[in-house]
């Protein structure tokens, strides 16, 4: 399965990542706006982005009663956006009416659930009364989000292997987490390597310090996606 790279814009406002998108051009194809980025600018961060000629993956993981996600999506698909997430722990029904608004609305945005956040281990879990490890609980989301509608997950590259062994092979898996061996982990508890990452089954890399924090964001950039060419598979 072809496996490609997304780059995180950690940032409040597109200007101050520009330079470094256009140098990006060509090399990466993916970029994720996250709820820094649209709190601050709103809509306009993700016109101006996909103007660069990227595909915009946003992240805003809604989660709210079914009829008020419904009216999001709504909402969000007027932009031109290819990816959008939503919180799986808002239930069956909240995702049930977020696809029915994607497919009314947007028929090509794929909607991604997230999981379990890539920043909480089995502590963190326990302490919000979920008494388990961090892999079944995303089985479990993963197997409700899916069979609610959704075609793509979000979830730590440590959970690839046991969603890809009961899911659909058609489903795509995103995974944040990723870091190249050199590369601090920051806030990310639960990591793999993107040749790693490949290997087990990811549809999409998520990078973004890595990549915005080296001395050559580009060279960084092709080294991520070399590692997962050399993995055997396709980018």
């Amino acid at each position: 399965m072809p496996c490609d790279l997304i780059l995180v814009l950690d940032a409040q406002s597109p200007r101050e990542v520009t330079p470094a998108l256009r140098q990006l051009q060509g090399t990466v194809h993916w970029v994720k706006i996250g709820l820094e980025m649209f709190t601050a600018c709103g809509p306009d961060c993700v016109h101006e982005v996909a103007g660069l000629g990227f595909n915009v993956f946003l992240d805003l993981k809604l989660h709210d009663i079914p009829n008020t996600v419904a009216k999001a999506v709504a909402s969000v698909a007027k932009l031109p956006i290819r990816m959008l997430t939503l919180h799986t722990g808002g239930g069956r029904e909240m995702m049930q009416w977020a696809v029915r608004a994607q497919q009314q609305h947007a028929p090509d945005l794929l909607l991604l659930g997230v999981t379990v956040l890539t920043s909480m281990g089995a502590a963190g879990l326990a302490e919000t009364g979920v008494p388990d490890a961090p892999a079944p609980q995303v089985v479990r989301l993963g197997r409700l989000a899916i069979d609610a509608g959704l075609r793509g997950l979000v979830c730590s590259p440590l959970e690839l292997a046991p969603l890809r062994a009961i899911l659909p092979a058609d489903v795509t898996l995103v995974t944040p987490g990723i870091r190249p061996r050199a590369a601090r982990t920051d806030d990310q508890t639960r990591v793999l390597t993107p040749g790693e990452a490949a290997r087990a089954g990811a549809s999409y890399l998520v990078v973004g310090r890595p990549i915005f924090q080296a001395s050559d964001p580009v060279a960084a950039a092709r080294a991520i996606l070399a590692e997962v060419q050399t993995s055997g598979l396709e980018t």
